[in-house]
């Protein structure tokens, strides 16, 4: 009988990084992942992750950052790896956090704001585009400073808690 047990285990631990996610979040992760697959072989590697810096402004990364990124992984990246560092980066991860944490990448000094008309370029030329109107809308909840910048940390308290501050 011990055997057949074990069988189940190893077959339900490939399939459970699916079983974390929706179906919508795999398609999203499917869409980020087929963006940094620059070479379009099924893996990404260093010329990648490189290509991705670079594509999303950040030319000067050091190739230790690069090694860094990919001994995270226990061997070759594909989608499933992907997925798997994902999930697991995530798994108890706090949402407001994790939001942080995306706008961090773009915010290298650690200011807090980022450049509306950056903002908009990002939300409009990546992955799930926004509208005009979907910008709009943003910029009227979230208007920039008079320097042209935007207050992401607040965007993000927002996001995750609702406006309010003290709601509880």
């Amino acid at each position: 009988m011990a055997p057949k047990k074990a069988k189940k285990r190893a077959e339900g631990a490939s399939s459970n990084v699916f079983s974390m996610f929706e179906q919508a979040q795999i398609q999203e992760f499917k869409e980020a992942f087929t963006i940094m697959d620059q070479n379009r072989d099924g893996f990404i590697d260093k010329n990648d992750l490189r290509d991705t810096f670079a594509a999303l402004g950040r030319l000067n990364v050091k190739q230790e950052e690069i090694d860094d990124m990919l001994k995270e992984a226990p061997g070759p990246v594909n989608f499933t790896v992907f997925l798997t560092m994902f999930g697991e980066k995530l798994k108890g991860a706090d949402p407001e956090e994790t939001i942080l944490n995306a706008f961090k990448v773009f915010d290298p000094e650690g200011k807090g704001s980022l450049k509306k008309e950056f903002v908009t370029e990002m939300l409009t030329t990546q992955a799930d585009r926004f509208s005009p109107e979907e910008m709009e809308q943003m910029f009227a909840a979230f208007p920039p400073d008079v320097a042209g910048n935007l207050d992401y940390k607040n965007l993000v308290y927002v996001i995750t808690h609702g406006e309010e501050k003290d709601q509880e």
